[in-house]
């Protein structure tokens, strides 16, 4: 019996891997949140890795209020680096591996094209900053890491974009997008079944697994798009689905007439080849994950 230890198991991505393994007899997990587990606190992360011995640690946890992590920097640095350091250490002294769910905000947003998983890092802000220390922590203290770098992360659990832009259109009848701003929307169920896919892969291969697969690995939405188209093809989505009479008018602005207190990355566009030739993993299908809007209200 596979057995799975889940961090965050209330967040987005953790909610999705719950769902996702009750249908995997396969494997036995124990889902814990920030309520059941500090993970902040070694001797807590020592004591419950220890007394479950799981043979694989997925980190769904995380500080992710971009714009709170500006003030609050040195929880955003407990929970993003610190506690994935005690989760890796723990993983490594039990033999197992540790999936880490990481972020676009650790590089600057400044390139032209699509950032690969060999791109050069340059966060931008406590936020990023505070995650590529937890990347790095966890690569110094477990070798059996995979680190799965997504962005624009929505799903029908926690709050997201998705659920605001809904939101918003039943209060207004125009609404200002950012338009220059690029990405891949990134669906959480999707996440959950890559980090189960790669999880299982581990576990079925045992001792024979390709050693050089562990490593760093983007994964998110095709097609890349903007914040503001992101909200025009939700619109679309809940008029289809007749939970919008009708779509509000979206109006493309600039960065800078939506200033925020944490710098945004302009460019979050990342090749998801790797993950694709490596694990047979597809990119996120982010526009067929809304055609279940009532879901996400």
């Amino acid at each position: 019996m596979v057995k799975v230890l889940i961090t965050g198991s209330n967040g987005q991505v953790g909610s999705c891997l719950v769902k996702q393994l009750q249908s995997c007899p396969e494997i036995e997990f124990l889902a814990v949140d920030r309520n059941e587990l500090d993970i902040t606190s070694e001797q807590d992360v020592i004591k419950s890795v220890n007394e479950f011995l799981p043979n694989i640690i997925i980190n769904a946890a995380a500080h992710t209020a971009v714009d709170k992590a500006e003030d609050e920097v040195e929880l955003s640095y407990a929970i993003n680096r610190d506690g994935s350091k005690y989760l890796a250490q723990a993983a490594d002294q039990v033999g197992a591996s540790i999936l880490h769910i990481s972020t676009d905000y650790v590089f600057a947003g400044d390139k032209q094209g699509l950032y690969s998983e060999s791109d050069p890092v340059n966060p931008q802000g406590v936020y990023g900053e505070s995650k590529l220390a937890g990347e790095e922590a966890v690569i110094n203290a477990c070798s059996r890491h995979i680190i799965l770098r997504t962005a624009w992360v929505f799903g029908e659990d926690g709050n997201n974009f998705v659920k605001t832009m809904l939101r918003l259109a039943q209060q207004r009848d125009s609404l200002g997008i950012v338009a220059d701003q690029f990405g891949g929307p990134t669906y959480a169920g999707d996440i959950a079944a890559a980090l189960i896919t790669i999880a299982k892969d581990i576990t079925v291969q045992g001792n024979d697994f390709d050693k050089t697969k562990y490593g760093i690995y983007n994964f998110s939405g095709l097609p890349h798009t903007s914040w503001c188209g992101f909200a025009q093809t939700i619109f679309d989505k809940a008029v289809e689905q007749k939970i919008l009479n009708k779509a509000p008018i979206v109006k493309g602005i600039n960065t800078e007439d939506y200033p925020t207190p944490a710098k945004r990355p302009a460019n979050s566009k990342l090749d998801t080849q790797k993950i694709t030739n490596t694990f047979e993993i597809q990119a996120s299908d982010w526009q067929r994950a809304l055609n279940q809007l009532s879901d996400y209200q």
